[in-house]
């Protein structure tokens, strides 16, 4: 059984949210982590109140606790500051999914049960038993050619590069020179999985179905959209310099 397992909930204005998916994750990881689970908000200044709720549940719940940022800077560093914190703490298994029901929480005991066999568990989208519903056919060929794209540029072997429901261990999160990370938006789930093949960690692909939101505004920009288009042939040409120069690869 898992030890140590932190699930990471990033959130920007997901008052509508962020309560249920709480309560829903933790009754889940009562039973597939007894005694050993922690849910971790890391919430960036949310105007909407999404912070005191869940301050209010941290003081409820003992398994529970919260992490406010001031400055709202995207995704990626709120996801590495959750790791951090997560890791300081002792952490063994590091998990992050949406806050806003598009990742079923049921399906954490999955990845929690995948990862014993595995160094991370990605819940994909595009493996054989996974799919989208509520999507409408352009999102769905934007996403699925943004996955096709980074698996062609970056040569991975891995079929859903843009998913944020994924279970690391411990000695990933380390290896792969977090403070380093550079994308800000959903890229940062490329780059992740990108180091850690390049670092040699077994990966996974469990399938799931993702769902649209049914509360709530997606943080999905162009802008966001713009820079994965940007940073994934950086990330092929950072690679290939460290193997020209002989340096660990990072990136």
């Amino acid at each position: 059984m898992p030890d140590h397992a932190w699930l990471i909930l990033p959130t920007y204005d997901e008052a509508e949210n962020v309560e249920a998916i709480v309560r829903a994750a933790l009754a889940v990881l009562e039973v597939a982590a007894p005694g050993a689970h922690r849910i971790l908000v890391v919430d960036d200044g949310s105007p909407d109140g999404t912070g005191r709720i869940a301050d209010r549940l941290a003081a409820e719940l003992d398994a529970v606790e919260v992490l406010h940022r001031d400055v709202r800077e995207g995704l990626g560093p709120a996801y590495l500051a959750g790791f951090a914190h997560a890791l300081r703490r002792g952490a063994a298994f590091v998990l992050e999914m949406d806050a806003d029901f598009s990742h079923d929480p049921a399906d954490l005991a999955r990845l929690l049960a995948a990862v014993e066999d595995a160094d991370l568990v990605l819940g994909s989208r595009y493996v054989a038993g996974g799919g989208v519903s509520d999507w409408g056919r352009i999102r769905r060929l934007v996403s699925r050619g943004g996955s096709w794209y980074a698996r062609m540029v970056l040569g991975l072997d891995v079929r859903d590069l843009t998913g944020g429901f994924k279970c690391f261990r411990r000695e990933v999160l380390e290896a792969i020179d977090l403070p380093t990370i550079r994308s800000r938006g959903y890229a940062f789930q490329v780059e992740l999985t990108h180091r850690a093949q390049r670092a040699g960690f077994t990966i996974v692909e469990l399938p799931i179905v993702f769902r649209d939101r049914v509360h709530g505004s997606s943080k999905m920009t162009w802008r966001i959209a713009g820079e994965a288009a940007v940073l994934v042939p950086r990330l092929r040409l950072d690679a290939r310099r460290h193997r020209t120069s002989g340096q660990p690869e990072r990136s």
